[in-house]
């Protein structure tokens, strides 16, 4: 059998998402990252594209298809060549929603889900707080019970879509300190006492926003509760998977394509009266990049087999994700340095991809955690 499993119908929806991508997105990227933010209707042309909901049961919209198609996705929406909106798309369909279509109620895909795959509603996830980082376990925004709601008080921080969501899949504190008392609720973003802080100044993915959110005295109805009340640890530990597997597969196309623009560029630019591509330091340096990004796609795609198959794939997805994201920061160094001079100024993509890749080894899950869950999954021989 062929791996990866490509069929027709993979490649046409990677083709398909690469055009659009490529005359819609990629032209536009420099100048959203100026602005700081990109139009909303890009995830309306996505949904047109029907892309927004593609493991979704079709009753809700979405394609019902599997892991293979959302890795066809991701390596065509990567030609938009713009980190920050390919951040604030997979936040919106493969982290903060994947949860709802696995264990929400009907009632909550329906006000929730549906309308993220008909591009009307967009979502944020909101995990992290500040001074708790990747400790998720000590995260202290809290919910209280008051009657048929809960009160929600805290904050979090480096929420990508925070400023413009219309609903954050939302962790919480319902019962007692530890990775036994969160919970996940649905929080509309129109609730009375919910604010947002700070629009952080960050190094990439400019385009769209990371933000402070506040909560004070904000009433939502218990039945916003996602699954069983203080299991929300569990939810969000399986939620990082997809998370994770989305962000090696980014770096992969990240080095992909900038590898194919560095090797293009070497054969126009000129230095000592030869290109500098045919330069032997710099041939035996892309062969090893070439050759380091097929072990990497391999690594993810084995990844991609273990959740299609419905194992634990957390081992795998961890090792994909290590290996992409620190692969990345290489290879992308190195395209940089190729390019010289021009590669320190915006005018060049590679500027912008060195920027936006870098969050690959912190974002969803350090280069630092991931080891130590690989290290936990072999000592239990795993």
């Amino acid at each position: 059998m062929a791996f990866p499993p490509w069929t027709d119908e993979h490649e046409q929806l990677r083709d398909t998402v690469r055009r659009y991508a490529e005359e819609n997105l990629a032209p536009h990227a420099a100048e959203w990252d100026k602005a700081g933010h990109f139009p909303r209707q890009v995830f309306k042309d996505l949904a047109d594209l029907g892309v927004l909901g593609i493991r979704v049961p079709e009753q809700y919209g979405g394609l019902g298809l599997d892991w293979w198609y959302t890795t066809a996705f991701v390596e065509g929406l990567a030609w938009c060549r713009s980190g920050g909106v390919m951040m604030s798309v997979f936040v919106d369909t493969d982290m903060a929603t994947p949860i709802i279509a696995e264990i929400g109620t009907d009632e909550q895909k329906e006000e929730f889900l549906a309308p993220v795959v008909a591009g009307e509603k967009i979502a944020a996830l909101g995990v992290t707080e500040p001074g708790c980082g990747s400790d998720v376990a000590s995260l202290r925004t809290t919910a209280r019970k008051d009657g048929d709601d809960y009160v929600i008080n805290g904050s979090k921080t480096y929420i990508t879509n925070g400023s413009f969501a219309d609903f954050i899949t939302l962790a919480v504190r319902t019962g007692d300190e530890g990775h036994g008392g969160i919970s996940l609720v649905l929080f509309p973003t129109d609730t009375p006492g919910f604010t947002v802080g700070r629009k952080l100044d960050k190094l990439g993915t400019r385009s769209v926003d990371s933000c402070e959110l506040h909560f004070e005295n904000c009433r939502i109805p218990r039945r916003n509760l996602l699954g069983h009340e203080n299991a929300g640890f569990y939810y969000i530990m399986t939620n990082f998977q997809g998370e994770r597997l989305v962000a090696a597969l980014m770096g992969n196309m990240a080095m992909e394509i900038a590898l194919k623009d560095a090797i293009k560029y070497g054969t126009e630019r000129t230095a000592f009266g030869r290109p500098i591509g045919k330069f032997q330091v710099w041939k035996h340096k892309f062969a090893e990049h070439l050759t380091a990004l097929e072990a990497s796609k391999a690594l993810t795609y084995q990844a991609v087999s273990k959740i299609e198959q419905g194992g634990d794939p957390t081992k795998a997805v961890s090792m994909a994700k290590l290996f992409a994201g620190d692969l990345a920061q290489k290879v992308i160094y190195d395209c940089l340095q190729f390019h010289g001079g021009y590669g320190f100024i915006e005018e060049y993509p590679i500027c912008r991809t060195y920027r936006d890749m870098r969050l690959l080894p912190i974002g969803g899950g350090t280069s630092e955690v991931m080891k130590e869950i690989i290290w936990k999954w072999t000592e239990m021989g795993g």
